[in-house]
């Protein structure tokens, strides 16, 4: 059996950017992008926290060090700068792969600076 696992996330980036006229996509820091174990042209969901909104597109790369969160194309229309966003991808694994792996959960702060990262996240307490 093939198990659908969160491979990584961005949590609460903020939106820099909404192009409309660009190609559809969402850009990313290059940085962010491999410290969240994410690639270039991989599928991702974006959770805006903002408004609600959940929708799918792909990374494209953003100058290394810029900080950049772009929602290009459709996306753009689903966000609006200075939103805060997560961004997550999913791997498929089997049980044996699923056991063994752990994310990379990248945290930022309002300014899409890294606070810290982690692989796990803590039990939800009532």
């Amino acid at each position: 059996m093939q198990l659908t696992m969160l491979k990584g996330k961005l949590h609460m980036a903020r939106v820099t950017q909404a192009e409309l006229w660009y190609d559809g996509s969402c850009a990313i820091d290059e940085e962010l992008v491999k410290l969240a174990g994410l690639r270039e042209f991989e599928q991702i969901d974006i959770y805006n926290v903002d408004n609600g909104e959940r929708f799918s597109t792909y990374v494209i790369l953003a100058e290394a060090g810029s900080r950049t969160i772009s929602m290009n194309g459709a996306a753009a229309r689903k966000v609006q700068v200075g939103d805060r966003v997560i961004i997550a991808a999913y791997g498929q694994f089997s049980e044996e792969e699923a056991a063994q792996f752990k994310p990379r959960l990248v945290y930022l702060d309002e300014d899409n600076r890294v606070e810290r990262t982690s692989n796990t996240i803590p039990t939800q307490v009532a």
